[in-house]
């Protein structure tokens, strides 16, 4: 499976999701949820995935964590906050590089739209 149908499947699941139960729950509770429904779709998800940083030849683990990776290919960032800025942008790309990962989605919940609240990051373009 490839990066564009994996992203569109968890964006009609996001989208469903958010239809569903609407905006102003906790980012956790998003998270559970959209973990739930792609392993259901028969994705391998993986949730809360930590993130090693990497500076000249020392190893850190800082505590950083992907909140969820799919098919190891797609980084999904989960948000329940008033709008997607380029700190949460820059913390997706900085997952994607250090993961060494190309795509990743930004979904912020906190939306009356959700299609308003998905930002797509690409790593290396």
């Amino acid at each position: 499976m490839n990066n564009e149908q994996i992203t569109g499947i968890i964006i009609e699941q996001a989208i469903d999701i958010h239809r569903l139960i609407g905006p102003g729950m906790l980012e956790t509770v998003y998270k559970k949820i959209l973990c739930y429904r792609l392993q259901k779709c028969g994705l391998h998800v993986e949730w809360e995935v930590p993130i090693s940083v990497f500076f000249e030849d020392v190893q850190m683990d800082c505590g950083y964590r992907a909140d969820i990776v799919v098919e190891k290919q797609v980084v999904v960032e989960i948000k329940s906050i008033e709008a997607i800025g380029p700190l949460q942008v820059a913390q997706a790309l900085t997952y994607l590089r250090f993961l060494n990962l190309r795509v990743g989605l930004v979904i912020n919940f906190d939306v009356v739209l959700l299609k308003q609240g998905i930002r797509r990051v690409l790593n290396g373009y």
